[in-house]
């Protein structure tokens, strides 16, 4: 609440609204990166008018064996079907697919950079699309349940922390932000990465670099 409606002031005022976001994408040539040997997923980044600022929608995947994100916060989305299906058709269509949500009526306001995972090599395109009315979302069983969150709420220091996992035998720690109760999934990872990519391209400082996280001991 008032923490929020604090942060919520000049300069940032100006950039988290969905105008502004919108003029600033449209005016990007987002980095366009080539197809990795592990694939190439594409996700949906979505927004809506909200308070105090506009809103995102995560979702929180279902847990499952085969899917490396299992149980983590994400943006709907998947993998290209072939050689032929766009990134921007894949990402459409897995939204549909997960979400029963058509992305056709809703506005495309544009890409974000193209990025790699940093443990599987697999290559992350993300567009950007604001809902003009409102949607009734019908999860299928990829997802575990979702969730709109005000992006003033990624931006507060508070929810800004470091965490180490451990996977593949490693232990690493990056930067996270604490969304919801202290049992349910952090963000992190190529969401966290992704939402810093979109930030950046709003022209807004967000979160910790990758590289600045401290060592574990």
């Amino acid at each position: 609440g008032t923490l929020l409606d604090g942060l919520i002031r000049e300069p940032m005022a100006k950039r988290l609204n969905l105008t502004t976001i919108a003029n600033l994408l449209a005016e990007q040539s987002p980095e366009i990166l080539p197809p990795s040997k592990r694939g190439h997923a594409a996700v949906a980044l979505i927004l809506k008018e909200g308070t105090p600022s506009p809103e995102v929608l995560f979702i929180i995947r279902a847990q499952h064996d085969q899917d490396p994100w299992s149980g983590n916060i994400g943006f709907p989305g998947g993998r290209l079907n072939s050689t032929e299906e766009s990134p921007r058709q894949a990402a459409e269509r897995e939204t549909f697919e997960e979400l029963a949500l058509d992305l056709g009526r809703s506005q495309y306001l544009g890409r974000l950079n193209d990025l790699y995972g940093a443990t599987m090599p697999v290559l992350v395109s993300c567009f950007v699309y604001q809902l003009t009315e409102p949607v009734t979302l019908q999860p299928n069983h990829e997802v575990d349940t979702t969730f709109w969150c005000p992006l003033a709420k990624l931006m507060v220091p508070e929810h800004q922390q470091h965490r180490t996992f451990f996977y593949n035998g490693e232990e690493r720690t990056h930067p996270v932000v604490e969304l919801l109760d202290s049992h349910q999934p952090l963000l992190w990872g190529i969401t966290y990465r992704l939402i810093r990519n979109f930030f950046a391209q709003c022209e807004l400082d967000f979160g910790t670099p990758e590289e600045r996280a401290p060592k574990s001991s």
